[in-house]
């Protein structure tokens, strides 16, 4: 087993965290009003879905009276922004949104999410203050093979390098080999990508002959999908590297919503000083305590373009006590979702999607069954098809085993 270099393992110094890094609960808890009420009010009287939303289920914002009030309000779903597509979310005017992201769009209409110029600073700011926690510091080279676009991924990673001081290595993914070469070469400290590709990455520098635990790497800020503790450890037993969580969605924010600290690897903690977290119910959405599994919620406390109230993320997890950041909570590493959704390496995958090709191919019925295990350290989904009985003899043959495979 490789021997992890430490260097970069420790918590940062108390000077170098944000004023909120170093509050007391109660401090944390009167901030977190203050900006509730503000987002409450925002959202009710500059975005019409909000204003209806909460006059249906006969709430205003005057009626949150305190922080637990906040589950008197209805929740706010994916299916709602693709509803208001593109910008019936916005509660600024066009003029004063900055940046544009959305999502794939591959079941429908995509997710489309706004940023003001200060929503950038903040978004910026909280990626900053992950990147330090994973172990990041200012004079840092840090590569991100997250994809850039309308992906939040690689410009979201991107700003926080800057905002933190450290140098940004735009590479974007693919091309493999290149991302190898410029590792050897520009000796970056951290690497911000996807656990399933950094395995890939891994498997080229040793078809290269080079062997991954010499490299400059230190740290791995690895999020975008779902990955186990067996993931992180065969990563850090063949890199010698630290591999921590970071976790965010676009309708909330993007990456740096949570974070893990490099020094416990316990759990990601919630940068609860710019969004409220609850876990309810995935039926009912009733409250659940902390420490219980459950559906995690999500609302803004600070973002003006596209405030966000109750958002079901359809991720299932546990809040518990904050250790890194003592004052914030934690979250679990994500256990699965609520949804049929699929998160396969990385690439989200709903059974509709997979229903319309079989569909559309002759000779199959539409009766599937999907397979989800894991090769090795990676997962695989094998997709089982019924043969219709004009089905050609060679097809009848594929469709009676792996049919379609990733």
């Amino acid at each position: 087993m490789t021997t992890i270099d430490r260097r970069l393992g420790d918590a940062p110094p108390a000077e170098l965290l944000d004023p909120a890094e170093r509050m007391s609960v109660d401090e944390l808890r009167a901030l977190q009003w203050e900006r509730l009420r503000w987002t409450l009010r925002h959202a009710y009287e500059n975005v019409p879905f909000y204003r209806r939303h909460f006059d249906a289920h006969g709430v205003h914002p005057d009626d949150c009276r305190e922080l637990s009030d906040i589950a008197k309000f209805p929740t706010t779903s994916k299916a709602d922004l693709r509803d208001n597509y593109p910008f019936g979310m916005f509660a600024v005017p066009q003029d004063q949104v900055r940046r544009i992201h959305a999502s794939s769009g591959t079941t429908g209409k995509p997710t489309v999410v706004g940023y003001t110029e200060r929503d950038i600073d903040t978004w910026a700011t909280l990626m900053a203050r992950s990147i330090r926690a994973a172990g990041g510091r200012p004079g840092h080279k840090v590569h991100v093979a997250y994809g850039y676009g309308l992906f939040t991924g690689g410009l979201g990673a991107h700003y926080g390098v800057e905002k933190l001081g450290a140098t940004a290595i735009p590479v974007s993914g693919g091309m493999t080999p290149r991302q190898v070469q410029l590792i050897q070469d520009f000796r970056p400290e951290i690497i911000m990508v996807t656990p399933s590709y950094m395995l890939t990455i891994i498997d080229e520098f040793e078809r290269q002959g080079i062997d991954p635990a010499s490299s400059s790497l230190q740290v791995g800020i690895f999020g975008a999908e779902p990955w186990t503790e067996q993931m992180r450890g065969e990563i850090e037993n063949r890199t010698g590297m630290h591999a921590v969580d970071i976790y965010g969605l676009s309708e909330v924010m993007g990456p740096g919503v949570s974070q893990e600290c490099v020094e416990t690897k316990d759990g990601l903690h919630v940068w609860e000083d710019a969004f409220l977290p609850e876990v309810v119910d995935p039926l009912d959405a009733s409250p659940v305590p902390d420490g219980e599994e459950g559906e995690l919620l999500f609302t803004s406390l600070t973002k003006e373009a596209l405030p966000i109230i109750r958002y079901r993320t359809r991720d299932l997890t546990r809040l518990l006590p904050g250790t890194g950041r003592p004052a914030m909570r934690r979250m679990q590493k994500i256990t699965g979702r609520s949804d049929d959704m699929i998160i396969l390496r990385g690439v989200n995958v709903f059974p509709t999607q997979i229903e319309e090709v079989v569909l559309r191919t002759a000779g199959l019925a539409p009766h599937f069954q999907l397979l989800l295990t894991t090769e090795g350290r990676l997962d695989a989904l094998t997709v089982r098809v019924e043969a219709r009985p004009d089905c050609p003899p060679e097809r009848r043959a594929g469709a009676g085993a792996s049919w379609w495979r990733r």
